[in-house]
């Protein structure tokens, strides 16, 4: 009972949240989205505590509106972790606000908050600034994309002193 009052009470609070400076961009392109990620920086999830180097987040299109989403990192053991997920879009959002669910019925604010010109990199997390990954095309960032991206979320207002730099090795 104790774990389903946990994960209600995850659910409520990644969709009802006080007013907050947090925009999406204005369009996203699925399209050009859809890939390989490598996470850059997050702030510490609970869910990510074994993680420990690699972490990635794999996106291919289900259909027009819905995306599964595989997101994999690598334990202490050197082992990997997977959880796989959907994510759907919010109607009338151009494409930049998600609802993902790695269990259902819960699911949780997935935003895009920035974007690289060319979708080299990319800001996501949900509104109510619990939840922030910094993502690269490239296990690495140059430090313009980097400045960018920090940038946006300075001015989106999250704290990004709570950032932790994921160690990325060769594939």
């Amino acid at each position: 009972m104790r774990i389903f009052a946990a994960l209600l009470t995850f659910a409520l609070s990644s969709s009802l949240y006080a007013e907050t400076t947090a925009n999406a961009v204005p369009s996203l392109d699925i399209e050009r989205y859809l890939g390989r990620w490598y996470e850059i920086a997050s702030f510490p999830m609970y869910f990510q505590r074994m993680c420990v180097a690699d972490t990635t987040a794999e996106y291919s299109k289900q259909s027009e509106d819905k995306i599964t989403v595989v997101n994999r990192c690598r334990k202490q053991d050197g082992s990997f972790a997977e959880a796989n997920g959907n994510a759907s879009v919010v109607p009338h959002s151009g494409n930049a606000k998600l609802k993902v669910s790695f269990f259902w019925p819960f699911s949780a604010d997935y935003w895009v908050f920035g974007l690289g010109d060319e979708y080299q990199w990319a800001l996501v997390g949900n509104p109510n600034h619990k939840y922030l990954w910094l993502l690269s095309r490239s296990q690495t960032i140059n430090n313009q994309d980097l400045n960018d991206a920090l940038d946006i979320a300075k001015e989106q207002g999250f704290d990004i002193s709570k950032l932790n730099y994921t160690l990325q090795r060769d594939d």
